[in-house]
């Protein structure tokens, strides 16, 4: 079955998230199918892993990279890096359908000029979750964040830059797009354990692509 058939019947509309953050909803209803297959491609290359955070724990999303540059965790710290340490290889090119649609989604946000050189693809499966963190290991946060989800809804938390701060709850579903930068560029953030669901384009996984700039790592 594909999904995107009824995308010309899903209303797009922007719904404001803080100040610089915003849901743009249905934003990549339209190519979700071709987004998923190239997320498959990438695997092939770089196949999804439960990484270790620097306090030994295995972390419960799978994921993935491509991109000039890689997101990485183990017992040593987080850190970007040209190769992937599972395959020693440089990570897989960015596909071209990603990095455009990161660029339109940041331009439609009001951050014009977007180059992610990283995307981390996320991989959850039900009771998989992501911690409150923030993303604050790229040296430029003048440059947004743009966060592309797919298959089965997920419920976002969004706070401020402290992390005891309240928090919204937002219902993220496929193809929905959410971008922060400006003052919320340091919002700690995360993802809810996912709930058991079915999606007929990626069954009961849900996929998150998440779009930085990360060029400090590169020059380093």
């Amino acid at each position: 079955m594909n999904s995107d058939l009824f995308a010309g019947f899903v209303e797009r509309r922007d719904e404001p998230l803080a100040d610089g953050a915003w849901v743009l909803r249905g934003f990549a209803l339209e190519i979700g199918q071709a987004l998923v297959q190239d997320i498959h491609a990438v695997a092939e290359s770089a196949p999804f892993r439960h990484l270790v955070t620097p306090g030994g724990f295995t972390m419960s999303v799978a994921m993935t990279n491509c991109g000039r540059l890689g997101w990485c965790s183990d017992r040593r710290g987080y850190r970007y890096d040209r190769i992937d340490p599972i395959t020693g290889k440089p990570w897989p090119a960015m596909p071209e359908r990603f990095a455009r649609l990161a660029a339109d989604a940041a331009a439609h946000a009001g951050y014009a000029d977007f180059d992610p050189d990283a995307c981390l693809v996320n991989r959850y499966t039900p009771g998989s979750r992501l911690t409150l963190h923030q993303d604050r290991d790229e040296r430029d946060s003048s440059q947004p964040i743009v966060s592309v989800s797919l298959g089965v809804p997920a419920t976002f938390q969004f706070g401020g830059n402290e992390r005891a701060g309240p928090k919204q709850r937002v219902p993220l579903l496929h193809g929905d797009v959410v971008v922060w930068g400006g003052p919320s560029r340091l919002a700690y953030h995360g993802v809810g354990p996912l709930k058991e669901a079915l999606h007929p384009l990626t069954g009961n996984y849900r996929f998150n692509i998440t779009f930085r700039a990360a060029r400090w790592k590169a020059e380093g």
